[in-house]
């Protein structure tokens, strides 16, 4: 017997098809609302399906609802809980995609954020690799990336994503896996959804916070792996040709994972396949996601023998 999809709606749960909001929704009609990525990755040996970074995408949660002035009716532990809770109801066997949300509720035709209605709630479904993780075809994008004085860039604010659509969907069309973006002042920024780093004679690379980044949790993750491996690393602007003369790139970020770049804009990084340092992280990376490492054991949260 299938088992009804469920969904966390309404400091409930209840059956996903019944998790619907109305056409009228302030959210639906001006994008004001703010959203994670979780995933969660199912280890058959153990039996257990693992969630990554639980709190900290929470706590990012909660922030990114700040400062939209959305009311987020409890706190990143309490959100670990009922995730938990959301995935033990789907009974799920297999990796996971985890959604939550928290947007302005009001049926309003109104331009604003201040006295309208919030409310929240949270989905998952079954999600393998979002793009190849042994080697992309990337591209520069024509589309910017948006500025922090614009729409927040640190939120993961859902009208923003028109922004990634965009540059994404003008890559896949150009016959590339991804977009990379540069911001106003025409300095690297990120990949439409995930964040970027470079390898250059040994040294990790990545742009920083003010480059109109999201304030990635694997980014962070990716910086303490290699701070522990003893990868030397520096975070500092890149210029759009350094891409091209790079001895590795790669992408992170939770619907990316961890995807080695072998070509931006047709040219073949260093010796066009994924370098050995990025192929060193991504192998850490994914024995600590799937529970297969005892390192940083608190980086992810067991499902059926959690709490």
């Amino acid at each position: 017997m299938v088992r009804q999809p469920m969904a966390f709606f309404k400091g409930e749960l209840v059956p996903l098809k019944e998790a619907n909001v109305n056409i009228t929704t302030h959210a639906f009609n001006y994008g004001t609302a703010v959203f994670e990525g979780l995933r969660a990755y199912w280890n058959a040996d153990h039996e257990e399906l693992y969630i990554v970074q639980a709190e900290p995408h929470f706590a990012r949660l909660v922030r990114s609802a700040r400062i939209l002035r959305i009311d987020v009716p409890f706190t990143a532990g309490e959100l670990v809980s009922h995730t938990v809770s959301l995935l033990r109801a789907n009974a799920f066997r297999e990796d996971v995609y985890i959604r939550p949300l928290a947007y302005k509720s009001d049926a309003a035709i109104k331009v604003g954020l201040s006295g309208i209605a919030s409310a929240f709630g949270m989905f998952a479904v079954p999600m393998g690799d979002y793009v190849p993780t042994k080697g992309i075809n990337v591209a520069v994008s024509s589309w910017r990336r948006i500025s922090d004085n614009m729409i927040p860039s640190r939120a993961k604010v859902s009208g923003a994503y028109v922004n990634a659509a965009l540059s994404s969907d003008q890559a896949k069309s150009d016959g590339y896996d991804e977009a990379i973006m540069l911001g106003d002042d025409g300095q690297v920024s990120e990949a439409s959804s995930s964040n970027l780093f470079m390898v250059r004679q040994g040294t990790l690379i990545t742009p920083p916070i003010t480059a109109d980044i999201l304030e990635g949790i694997t980014r962070q993750v990716v910086m303490e792996l290699a701070e522990e491996l003893g990868i030397p690393q520096v975070v500092r602007p890149i210029d759009r040709t350094e891409l091209y003369v790079a001895d590795e790139l790669f992408l992170c970020g939770t619907g990316v994972q961890l995807a080695g770049i072998i070509s931006v804009d047709r040219r073949p990084i260093a010796d066009g396949r994924t370098g050995p340092i990025t192929q060193t992280i991504q192998q850490v990376y994914f024995d600590l996601v799937r529970g297969r490492s005892d390192r940083h054991c608190d980086f992810v949260t067991p499902v059926y023998e959690g709490p």
